[in-house]
């Protein structure tokens, strides 16, 4: 895959270059609340792209499509008896609010589900993070339940997550 393109942003596959500008995003305190890391972010984003069982790709708005902004991640589960998808994504906070997560959203969810077969998807923001759970509805995400002292937050204490799903017929286009 060599990009997808949406209405605002441009998704391409992300490689060893693009890990000191994820690695910076994900210093930033508003991304690091969310997703976490030690003192070398830059060797755990690299370990991430290194992983063969997630694909990693830069999101780029379409009028700066040479800044990296952000990165939108996906994984499958192949058993037939269970595939789906799942996604992640984070953005760099200096382009909160203009849509661009949306469309990055909305990019993937329709290749994953025209492209790559998939009939549902799965993301799990952290319960208290409206302004994702927002952006995910936007999409066609639906809330399917909060799982309970989910994930550990940077404190030291549990906190909840939300599971949302969206079916292939369901993606807002």
């Amino acid at each position: 895959m060599s990009g997808l393109r949406g209405a605002l942003v441009v998704l391409r596959p992300a490689g060893p270059g693009d890990v000191p500008a994820l690695a910076a995003i994900r210093d930033t305190p508003e991304v690091r609340a969310r997703w976490r890391g030690g003192d070398d972010l830059a060797a755990e984003v690299a370990a991430d792209l290194a992983d063969p069982g997630t694909h990693c790709l830069t999101v780029r708005a379409l009028d700066r499509p040479d800044r990296v902004v952000g990165m939108i991640q996906w994984h499958a589960e192949e058993d037939p008896e269970y595939r789906h998808a799942g996604i992640d994504l984070f953005l760099d906070p200096s382009v909160h609010g203009r849509g661009l997560g949306t469309d990055a959203v909305r990019t993937l969810a329709r290749h994953l589900v025209d492209e790559r077969g998939h009939h549902r998807l799965v993301i799990d923001p952290a319960a208290d993070n409206a302004v994702a759970i927002r952006c995910y509805e936007k999409v066609g995400f639906r809330p399917v339940g909060v799982m309970r002292r989910y994930e550990r937050g940077a404190d030291g204490t549990w906190h909840d997550g939300l599971l949302m799903d969206l079916l292939a017929a369901e993606l807002v286009r």
